[in-house]
This record gives structure tokens, C-alpha cells and sequence, in this order.
């Protein structure tokens, strides 16, 4: 019987450890260079595991935008309150890998005249504002 226990504790550690992995996806997805995305903020969620923005473009589109975890973002001062649908924003960081996504991982975000590095662990290239 103890047997059976350790195997099934064991099989419940590896398939939780898999799915954090899976959920965690990184940089992985994204292009090396960074570039910067313009437009409208549609909508904006401060939630888990990522704060997560759609951004309305000139050129029409709408991105999926994925900013940090809001704990790294809230020590960069971007919090609830920073920034709302209808927001003018500019962002700097990384567009996905697979060019027909419109999906992005931003590094900065400037709103209302104010920057916020919102990975501030990771090197930049860009200058956060055009």
C-alpha cells in the first residue's frame, strides 16, 4: 500500500510541476529584436499571471499585449489606476515569433507622459518613447 501512495504522490508532483511549466511560457514565443507598438488601449486586466493589455493600432489591428507578473509591474509603479481603456500608449519589447499573431510582450509602457519598465530586470535597446 505504501507502494501505491508514493506512486500516486509522485505522479501528482510531476503533472503539477508540468502544468506551472506549461503556464509559464517565457520569451520563448517571441522575436529577439525589440520594436515598439503605438496605438489605443481596447482593454486592460491587472490579473495573474501576467497583466494583459489589447491595444488597438493605426493600422487597424488589435494586439494581445502581455506585460509582467502585476507584482514586478506594481514595483515599477504600473498598477491599477496607471492606465484605462481609451489610454494612448506607446510599448517597447518583443512581437511573436509567428508574424499573423498580433501578440506582443512589453517591457515599457508609457501612458499619460509617464514611462514604466515593467521588466526592469531584462536589457533594453529601445528607448521607451519614439
Amino acid at each position: 500500500m505504501k507502494t501505491a501512495s508514493r506512486y500516486v504522490f509522485g505522479l501528482v508532483v510531476v503533472l503539477g510541476l508540468s502544468a506551472s511549466a506549461a503556464a509559464h511560457h517565457g520569451w520563448a514565443w517571441t522575436e529577439d529584436q525589440e520594436t515598439r507598438l503605438t496605438g489605443t488601449i481596447v482593454s486592460i486586466s491587472y490579473g495573474n499571471p501576467h497583466m494583459h493589455l489589447q491595444v488597438r493600432t493605426e493600422q487597424g489591428g488589435v494586439w494581445e499585449v502581455d506585460l509582467s507578473p502585476p507584482i514586478v509591474a506594481q514595483g515599477s509603479g504600473f498598477g491599477p489606476g496607471a492606465a484605462k481603456a481609451g489610454d494612448k500608449v506607446v510599448l517597447t519589447g518583443h512581437r511573436a515569433r509567428d508574424r499573423d499573431l498580433l501578440a506582443f510582450k512589453g517591457e515599457t509602457i508609457t501612458v499619460g507622459g509617464k514611462t514604466y519598465d515593467v521588466y526592469p530586470q531584462r536589457e533594453k535597446s529601445l528607448r521607451p518613447t519614439a
